[in-house]
């Protein structure tokens, strides 16, 4: 039996915030483990490429899915299957004996890890009023932020000093102590309406977003001429358009786009799909600035990502306030320009650049990335029901898990057009190919913010001052 309310609020953020992080560290950590296990199995290290895709394309085509699930058989039940389903696959995966072994069981981890932050987040909704939502959103967005800076480091760290195989049995005790906690801090939501699945909604968008997101993790390293990349890319938005086209006819669809109308909702995902394709290739190009351009260690290089954890967590601290006294329109307008001139600055720092200054742009870059995700994924919900709470949560996993793959590959593809006929051995070269990589993802951000001025002063004050905008009706906030 669940505890008592205040006892669920103390606890619940600790659950979701826990298997969120379990999932962003396992999305990264396994990168830097990929050459011991390719010498481990027999096998090319280029031929493990299929053991992150296989989990990138797991995870985006089964988010849609969560939300249903949940309001079906209730979101303790489902948090839980996924939270033992990613254990035990993490436990296949570290007794693989070889590489086929360990792509089929990279799958079902990512099917559970694509349930879990959806349903978890939605818990969180529904659980917390709107003017607890904030404080809740901060705590369980600090994962979010620490699992892609610590998982290049931990995995390096682990390769080292053990075996390839302890990076997936490491999620075993937290697995264990999640499913713990959430058989009894977990509330069990779920729908009175027992909606039929859109089984042709699942397979339009499935195939879609899951045949976009692998063009996106093999483009540049694929055999298939230009021709045939475009029109499986083609393919890919035919897919995502039909199913547009097919929610819109169908009474109880997968994602139901009707939810954009809401402003603030519409203005959190959308805009900030937009944002995350100039941040989310910040962890791809800052390894490569520090070990390719200043010839730093990889160790080193992951010690100087810390300062960006180190200053998302402090953010938490002051979020709140700032956003009760400038509300979320200022925020988030004045804080994109923000990241955006903090990215750019990273195109000033060379050979010569004393490492304080590299220290000081990640503490900057921390800040400002924790205010701005804050900010995003509470707003997002300030105008949703609690009924909506599922549906929304997903759809809002959907488009962010979307967007930073999107903006990974953004960041590669763009480094490597500067560096197009250059050596990548020249240090200089690379340099300044992730130096205008860098001011490019900056014009992104800065374009990103356009998007933040179409929201109202008042919008989002029933999360950030806990109380009803004066202008929240259905007519003033659909528009």
């Amino acid at each position: 039996m669940v505890a008592s309310s205040a006892t669920t609020k103390r606890y619940l953020p600790w659950v979701v915030a826990t298997a969120l992080f379990m999932e962003q560290l396992d999305s990264t950590i396994v990168n830097t483990g990929i050459p011991a296990m390719a010498a481990n199995l027999g096998v090319t290290p280029l031929s493990l490429k299929a053991v992150v895709t296989s989990y990138i394309l797991s995870l985006a085509v089964s988010i849609p899915i969560s939300g249903w699930l949940a309001e079906r058989y209730g979101s303790r039940r489902i948090f839980m299957l996924a939270v033992a389903l990613f254990t035990v696959s993490s436990v296949l995966c570290g007794l693989a004996v070889n590489s086929t072994m360990l792509v089929a069981s990279r799958v079902p981890q990512g099917i559970a890890a694509a349930m879990m932050m959806p349903v978890g987040r939605m818990a969180i909704v529904r659980t917390f009023s709107k003017g607890e939502l904030l404080q809740a959103m901060n705590f369980v967005i600090i994962p979010a932020l620490l699992g892609p800076l610590l998982g290049p480091t931990v995995g390096g760290l682990i390769v080292h000093w053990a075996s390839w195989r302890d990076i997936f049995f490491v999620n075993v005790p937290v697995g264990l102590a999640a499913l713990w906690f959430a058989k009894n801090y977990m509330p069990n939501y779920r729908s009175e309406t027992q909606r039929t699945l859109d089984v042709r909604g699942l397979l339009l968008f499935a195939s879609g977003a899951g045949l976009l997101s692998w063009l996106l993790e093999v483009f540049g390293e694929t055999n298939l001429s230009p021709v045939n990349l475009v029109m499986l890319a083609a393919m890919s938005l035919a897919l995502l358009v039909g199913y547009g086209w097919h929610a819109k006819r169908v009474p109880y669809p997968l994602l139901r786009l009707s939810l954009l109308s809401t402003r603030t909702f519409r203005v959190s995902v959308l805009g900030g799909f937009v944002t995350r394709l100039g941040v989310g290739g910040m962890p791809f190009l800052l390894p490569l600035l520090y070990q390719l351009g200043l010839g730093l260690p990889a160790w080193q290089s992951g010690l100087l990502m810390m300062p960006a954890a180190v200053a998302a967590m402090a953010m938490k601290v002051l979020s709140a306030p700032m956003l009760k006294r400038f509300g979320f329109r200022q925020v988030l307008i004045v804080n994109t320009l923000l990241v955006a001139c903090v990215i750019a600055s990273y195109s000033l720092v060379g050979e010569g650049t004393p490492m304080f200054a590299i220290v000081a742009i990640g503490l900057a870059l921390g800040l400002f990335n924790s205010l701005q995700f804050s900010s995003m994924n509470s707003m997002a919900y300030a105008d949703i029901d609690a009924a909506d709470a599922a549906m929304a949560s997903t759809m809002a996993s959907t488009l962010q898990q979307m967007s930073m793959s999107f903006g990974l590959a953004f960041g590669s593809l763009t480094t490597g057009y500067f560096l197009n006929g250059m050596s990548q051995s020249d240090r200089v070269a690379v340099t300044s190919s992730l130096h205008h990589a860098f001011l490019t993802l900056a014009a992104l951000t800065v374009v990103s913010s356009l998007s933040f001025w179409t929201l109202q002063p008042q919008d989002g004050e029933s999360v950030s001052k806990g109380s009803e905008a004066p202008a929240n009706n259905p007519a003033e906030l659909r528009t």
